[in-house]
């Protein structure tokens, strides 16, 4: 696990405490999650270049072709190379993307008399 990710894995466990003693819900982890794999749909460009042959300009690319149905999405849309795949990919995951709610049909304005 890199130290960053620990990290992270840490803040998220040390800040649940307060939120749940608060009532409130917490909100679903960042990148990392706990399992230590990161997200290709919610990741940060830093996140992405902890990966080892992802740089500034893959990461750039990832970013920009979100959302992933699946990982194997970064070879199949020609982002990186199998080679690369092979030893990145058990440290990835493509969590889907929460759906947008529908948009509510216009209510009329009131009627003024």
């Amino acid at each position: 696990m890199s130290f960053k990710a620990f990290l992270a894995t840490m803040a998220i466990l040390l800040s649940g405490g307060a939120v749940h003693a608060q009532g409130a819900r917490p909100a679903p982890p960042a990148a990392p999650a706990a399992s230590g794999q990161i997200d290709l749909n919610s990741a940060s460009r830093d996140d992405l270049m902890t990966l080892d042959g992802i740089g500034e300009v893959r990461a750039d690319a990832i970013i920009r072709a979100r959302p992933f149905k699946a990982k194997t999405e970064l070879v199949e849309r020609r982002l990186i190379p199998e080679a690369l795949y092979e030893k990145i990919a058990d440290k990835v995951m493509a969590r889907p993307v929460p759906a947008a709610p529908a948009p509510r049909p216009a209510q009329p304005a009131p009627k003024r008399t």
